[in-house]
């Protein structure tokens, strides 16, 4: 994976710190920078550039405590989880918020460069940062309310006066015209917090415990580069730009998406690439996908982007049992993808499945239906502030009762397997790196007592386990989570030897049956025994499908099924005929590509 070249970095920093504060400002904010960039790259142990993602990367996201055993640090737990039954099946980790925190799942952070003593060490992450490419969050809008450069605010001690965005009045919010700010949460924009100079009205996107950074104070970015740095010196090798999204404010704007936003993200790419060349930015914006897609920039700004917009449309394809729309969609994805970026494609995280991403892609009656689909299996709906009200801003559900009405009467569990592996099939197929949710790799359904004891919509999808009681229900063949851990981890070691599915092949969206979704994947160099070409049937129905061979590679007579091998499928007639069953997959091969490669990842599965 390959980012195209760039002018020089340090140039680069220059001048986008002359855009953020001003030359004379932006050159003192470089005097300081440099001798940190110079002292960093003197400790730096040697980091490849770039870092290698291809077809064999997928990503699990998972709490630092998501398992616990007695007498055992989680993270040591989770790593010994992950060797016994994961093993080389993904290669990536994206460990949440592993530091102390008050609030937000820890999201709110107090110490930015501290493990909290309950998970373990940072010897534990390092560990785990050489087991597996390690993703670490850069929560960079807010910090907690407990946090030291609060507590130096609240004493009007420098440098921290000038941490902090501070409206004194409602008069001074009105006059500077805050009215157009876009939330993300029904919480007050402001919130008072005591002083030594009297109450004080703070900015807080998220919430009153989480206040926002105010990056117009030069010393804030400065503060916040050694935090990414440090996180690169512990050994991780993705950063993700927590709400990167909200990072500026400015009067009269939304606050959202400003020039001053994405230049700092153009700075923190110019940064690793002088510093830190093999380790990638990956930006969460959870936010309608026009929006979501400008932080690729032109290739100068993340190296990955979330593809948010996945998660409500597969579920709308199974809702519906059609693919209509979700095909749309993905027919002109990767016109927004420059040269050497790609999307990271997942179906759930340790937050819900987001609406905003589908307006404009789905009708208002098609997110209603999703609201109410949630609402019938269990799950919550949070809500935001919107200029007409409060509107559904995400389903809390996890992704196997999102997709299975853990209510019905006719409930089939082996129908319902089949029908979440199909939707992790199609997520895994498409270009981009792909990551699954720990709940969703061990199949976990709504934790309620979860959301009852924390007050919060989305702990109904963040339930930490008993390491013991799920080996054991892993260990049973007819269980619903072994079931689901052994078909994610088949097609996910199928995928990883495949190279039409790197990361940066080409893919092109077929037309086919309303009730199945195509694409034609093609390994980078472009080599006919390395395309391959996946049916996914979301409708739960049998049928033939006949494929137009005019939208296939020339020459392949017929097509070999290279995940579970049972036959060849010939072209007959200009069309290639294909029987598919209710939420079947097939990934298809032409005839004389089915090498060793694919052959070793049809094996079976066999549990530890």
């Amino acid at each position: 994976m390959s980012p195209r070249p760039r002018s020089d970095p340090q140039r680069r920093i220059r001048e986008l710190l002359a855009f953020l504060y001003g030359p004379r400002a932006g050159r003192r904010a470089w005097e300081a920078l440099a001798p940190r960039l110079e002292a960093f790259r003197r400790r730096l142990r040697p980091v490849a550039e770039p870092l290698p993602l291809s077809e064999k990367d997928a990503f699990l996201i998972a709490y630092g405590d998501q398992l616990r055993a007695p007498d055992e640090p989680p993270l040591q737990t989770l790593q010994r989880f992950l060797e016994r039954w994961v093993d080389d099946a993904l290669s990536g980790l994206h460990l949440l918020p592993f530091f102390p925190y008050s609030s937000d799942e820890g999201f709110a952070i107090v110490d930015y460069k501290s493990v909290r003593p309950e998970l373990g060490s940072w010897r534990d992450v390092e560990a785990l940062a050489r087991r597996y490419k390690l993703m670490v969050d850069v929560v960079l809008n807010h910090v907690s309310s407990r946090h030291p450069w609060v507590e130096g605010f609240r004493r009007g001690e420098a440098p921290y006066r000038d941490y902090f965005i501070v409206v004194e009045s409602d008069a001074e919010a009105v006059n500077a015209d805050w009215s157009q700010v876009v939330r993300p949460r029904t919480t007050p924009l402001f919130t008072s917090i005591k002083t030594v100079d009297g109450e004080r009205r703070v900015w807080t996107t998220f919430g009153p415990d989480q206040i926002d950074l105010n990056y117009r104070n030069p010393q804030v970015l400065l503060e916040m580069l050694d935090v990414m740095l440090f996180y690169v010196e512990k050994g991780a090798r993705v950063l993700r730009l927590d709400a990167v999204a909200y990072l500026w404010k400015e009067p009269g704007t939304p606050c959202v998406h400003l020039l001053q936003t994405h230049a700092l993200v153009k700075l923190f790419r110019a940064v690793l690439d002088g510093v830190a060349p093999g380790v990638l930015l990956i930006t969460e914006t959870n936010v309608p996908h026009r929006e979501n897609v400008s932080y690729f920039g032109e290739g100068d700004e993340a190296h990955l982007v979330y593809n948010f917009a996945l998660p409500p449309l597969v579920l709308h394809a199974f809702q519906t049992g059609s693919a209509r729309k979700l095909t749309q969609w993905a027919e002109a994805l990767l016109k927004d993808v420059p040269e050497g970026c790609a999307f990271f494609n997942f179906l759930a995280s340790h937050d819900g499945i987001g609406l905003l991403p589908a307006r404009g892609l789905l009708s208002e009656e098609e997110i209603e239906a999703l609201v109410r689909r949630t609402q019938e299996h269990g799950g919550l709906v949070s809500y935001r502030s919107a200029p007409r009200g409060e509107e559904p801003y995400e389903l809390n559900i996890t992704l196997y009762d999102a997709l299975n009405d853990p209510h019905s009467p006719s409930s089939d569990d082996e129908r319902d397997v089949r029908r979440f592996l199909a939707a992790h099939a199609i997520m895994l197929s498409l270009a981009g790196v792909p990551a699954l949710y720990f709940h969703s790799l061990v199949g976990s359904r709504n934790c309620h007592e979860c959301a009852r004891k924390t007050g919060h919509p989305r702990a109904i999808n963040r339930e930490r386990l008993s390491i013991r009681k799920l080996e054991a229900e892993l260990s049973d063949d007819a269980s619903r989570r072994g079931r689901v851990l052994r078909g994610l981890l088949r097609l996910l070691r199928a995928r990883r030897r495949h190279p039409a599915f790197h990361p940066l092949g080409k893919q092109r969206v077929l037309s086919v049956e309303e009730g199945a979704f195509a694409l034609l994947r093609e390994a980078p160099d472009g080599r006919d025994p390395e395309k391959l070409l996946v049916l996914v049937d979301v409708s739960g129905r049998p049928r033939t499908l006949r494929v137009d061979a005019t939208e296939l590679p020339s020459g392949a007579g017929g097509w070999r099924d290279a995940l579970d091998g049972d036959g060849t499928f010939p072209v007959q007639n200009g069309r290639l005929i294909v029987p598919l069953g209710g939420y079947q997959v097939r990934w298809l091969v032409p005839c004389g590509g089915l090498n060793q490669s694919i052959r070793m990842g049809m094996q079976t599965y066999k549990k530890p």
